[in-house]
């Protein structure tokens, strides 16, 4: 009779939660959107015996305006419109970057993410569409969204430290024609809303293009 085989060791089950969580911030809406980001914060915030500190990020997200009644889906339905869950993604992304559980296909070199940091706000006083930002920054260190060029998504530039905040480009494309059965796109690919980064007032971090202006919730 072949013998069970022994139970994972903790260091297997923490890589296991910590690669779910990764895959789960590129891709919310196959995973279940904001309700599945936050169990799975709550099993790797336990398997690491963070439960306290992550009790206390979700209290500073709440102080900043980050998150309300409705979590952070309810907190960024103020700020932009038609909400994806890769918008989403991102609030949760910067608590995993501050814990060390976000994995980055690429980091940019202290030197880039500080001239990047610099040049944002004027970057983005024009409208840009998502090959601009590629063209402009490189390719992001953290795709949130789906790969579909069509789709709007969200670019994510950090470094390997966890006490620099990211930089998130928060990219649109919505319905041309919301009678019609089939999604025609309004534009060829998704055109840069805003710019966010900071840690002070949630409202406050975000730099909007002209688009993103025209398009904010009332």
């Amino acid at each position: 009779m072949t013998a069970s085989p022994e139970p994972r060791s903790s260091t297997e089950i923490r890589t296991y939660l910590r690669r779910q969580l990764n895959q789960a911030l590129r891709r919310p809406g196959m995973f279940g959107g904001e309700t599945a980001l936050r169990l799975l914060f709550d099993h790797v915030a336990y398997a690491e015996h963070q439960e306290t500190e992550w009790a206390q990020a979700l209290r500073s997200l709440e102080m900043r305006g980050a998150f309300n009644s409705l979590g952070v889906t309810g907190a960024l339905a103020t700020v932009l419109p038609d909400l994806r869950d890769d918008c989403v993604a991102s609030i949760y992304a910067e608590a995993a970057h501050d814990r060390g559980w976000l994995e980055a296909d690429r980091t940019l070199t202290t030197e880039d993410h500080a001239s990047l940091r610099r040049r944002m706000t004027a970057w983005a006083a024009h409208d840009r569409t998502l090959t601009e930002v590629r063209e402009e920054f490189g390719p992001p260190s953290v795709l949130l969204g789906g790969t579909n060029p069509f789709y709007g998504k969200t670019f994510a530039y950090l470094t390997d430290q966890a006490t620099e905040p990211i930089v998130f480009f928060h990219l649109w494309n919505g319905l041309a024609d919301d009678t019609e059965t089939t999604w025609r796109p309004v534009y060829d690919e998704p055109v840069l809303l805003a710019v966010r980064c900071g840690r002070g007032a949630f409202k406050d971090t975000f730099s909007f293009t002209p688009e993103g202006n025209r398009r904010r919730p009332a």
